[in-house]
């Protein structure tokens, strides 16, 4: 069966709730402003306005508008 697009859809997170695309970033952030605050992360805007998160255990990932990337 084909996956439809989330572009517009909602999206199912692990717990099997469908939250929509605004919701779903709110949650991510949130996880990571706790990994921030907890001192396992370090998150700054890079010189071409890009979010970077770093985490203590040497992975880099960069936040894009609707995806993370893993960049180290």
């Amino acid at each position: 069966m084909a996956r439809s697009s989330a572009a517009g859809a909602n999206i199912e997170i692990a717990t099997g709730v469908a939250v929509d695309r605004a919701d779903a970033r709110s949650l991510v952030l949130a996880a990571i402003g706790e990994l921030v605050d907890a001192g396992n992360a370090e998150w700054s805007r890079s010189g071409t306005g890009e979010i970077e998160l770093r985490l203590l255990s040497g992975e880099v990932f960069v936040l894009g508008e609707v995806s993370v990337t893993r960049v180290a």
